[in-house]
């Protein structure tokens, strides 16, 4: 299936680098997202670029989140670390950022954030700078590897066709909620809108 122009995406992403080696720091830049987040309930998320399969990818957990939330079934309260699960294909917080969220060692970012905030402007927020290099890009066996999508499961799909293995983990999420007591797990808020 085709993606929309990115003019007519509500959620838009960019590759981004450091602009210098080490800075910000990884605490740095978590610190500025929560800032951000607190000025505004519009989704922003910095992940990793290599744990990223592609503008699907990041369509698809976006898309997922917002469902889960429409029937109520929000699993946080904070939108952009229920997104890291989707993003992750994983419904644990501490491995989905094991997976898909920045350290030290980050070498390339994705920013994704919905309309109406600008990439460029969030970008210089957060310190790093534009880099088409690190986003959009087809998944690798790296990208897999951080996804913990392992090599029989590699073996059964043509190269080609890896991303579909990362949409199904994204998809698979939802369906880890089904069967389990309708208590809210801890930090979440049933409530919230989507």
């Amino acid at each position: 299936m085709p993606l929309p122009p990115e003019s007519d995406r509500p959620l838009r992403a960019a590759g981004a680098t450091r602009a210098l080696p080490g800075i910000p720091t990884a605490e740095d830049l978590v610190r500025r997202l929560r800032e951000l987040a607190r000025e505004d309930d519009r989704l922003v998320a910095l992940v990793d670029a290599e744990a990223v399969a592609g503008e699907r990818h990041l369509l698809s957990a976006w898309a997922h989140l917002g469902r889960s939330r429409s029937r109520g079934e929000a699993r946080l309260r904070d939108r952009g670390a229920e997104f890291l699960i989707y993003l992750a294909g994983d419904d644990q917080l501490p491995r989905a950022v094991k997976k898909v969220g920045v350290t030290e060692s980050t070498r390339s970012f994705v920013v994704a954030a919905e309309r109406p905030r600008e990439l460029p402007t969030l970008l210089d927020r957060l310190g790093l700078v534009a880099d088409p290099s690190a986003y959009p890009r087809a998944p690798t066996e790296a990208t897999l590897d951080r996804l913990e999508i392992l090599a029989p499961d590699r073996q059964s799909v043509p190269a080609d066709h890896w991303e579909g293995l990362v949409l199904e983990r994204v998809a698979l999420v939802d369906l880890t909620l089904k069967g389990k007591p309708e208590t809210p797990r801890r930090g979440s808020d049933r409530t919230q809108k989507p």
